[in-house]
């Protein structure tokens, strides 16, 4: 199934949902952007049918360079700037918190926005080469807006963090696999989409309540002490249980080894009480 619209393509194939923003060169985050990735995030949050999501750019040049400046200067009053901002923390973290998967491929520019997104995501891929990827908005006199500081401070530690936003340092692919801010180093744009794909495809043949149980305990857990997060992992263990897809498992096990379909069960959310 193809969708092609103005400022997002959509493609779903084989459960995994490829969302590319259609801004080449620079794949600016626009106004138009955010309200169809919203619209669609959403959507795969309710459709079965998506398992895992897959964000890349139109052509070879740049990932992102964030937020469409002239466009927020220009139009930001008739939306209101802090309606704007509003919806892209709300759709981060939307992204974030999915019962599903999502990839990021970082190539050319990945600022601002541009890295906010990915750090939403729970893979990122990164171009080899040509890559730069930082949150330099104090070049600007102000400071990261859609969460990415938290999530830079969580993802590769405070001092990485400091490091980059305070000197606006962009860094390239290598150098952020160095610091974990990435979890592969690809060889180009095109090898880090069909990477990206690949590990969708493999991630897609999992059960869809065990994967999005991992994925809350995994979340909730964060920042709490050990017996705590021990509890939740217990919680999420009996739900799979409880769900039916450990049995499954166990009853499919010749089929999961040789990486044949599983008849898994609907997506059953863990519920934050467990």
């Amino acid at each position: 199934m193809m969708s092609d619209q103005t400022a997002l393509l959509v493609d779903l194939t084989d459960g995994v949902l490829t969302l590319t923003n259609n801004d080449a060169p620079r794949n600016r985050m626009s106004f138009a952007y955010m309200d169809a990735l919203e619209e669609q995030v959403i959507r795969a949050g309710e459709d079965p049918d998506v398992r895992v999501l897959v964000f890349t750019a139109e052509g070879t040049d740049h990932f992102s360079v964030g937020m469409d400046l002239k466009q927020l200067m220009a139009e930001g009053p008739k939306r209101g700037v802090d309606n704007v901002l509003d919806q892209r923390r709300r759709v981060l973290g939307m992204i974030e918190n999915l019962p599903k998967p999502s990839i990021a491929t970082l190539f050319g520019y990945c600022l601002g926005g541009g890295l906010e997104l990915p750090l939403a995501c729970h893979f990122r891929f990164a171009a080899a080469t040509g890559a730069q990827i930082g949150l330099p908005e104090l070049d600007l006199g102000t400071v990261p807006a859609w969460g990415g500081t938290a999530r830079l401070v969580r993802t590769v530690g405070r001092d990485h963090a400091l490091d980059m936003i305070l000197r606006a340092k962009k860094i390239d692919g290598p150098r952020a696999l160095e610091i974990g801010l990435v979890q592969e180093v690809v060889e180009d744009v095109d090898a880090g989409l069909e990477r990206a794909r690949a590990l969708a495809a493999r991630v897609a043949r999992n059960s869809p309540t065990a994967v999005a149980t991992f994925k809350a305990a995994c979340l909730a857990a964060l920042g709490l002490p050990g017996p705590e997060r021990q509890e939740i992992e217990a919680r999420a263990y009996e739900h799979c249980l409880d769900s039916g897809e450990a049995a499954i498992g166990r009853e499919n096990f010749a089929k999961v080894r040789a990486g044949e379909p599983v008849p898994w069960g609907p997506l059953k959310p863990l519920s934050p009480e467990g």
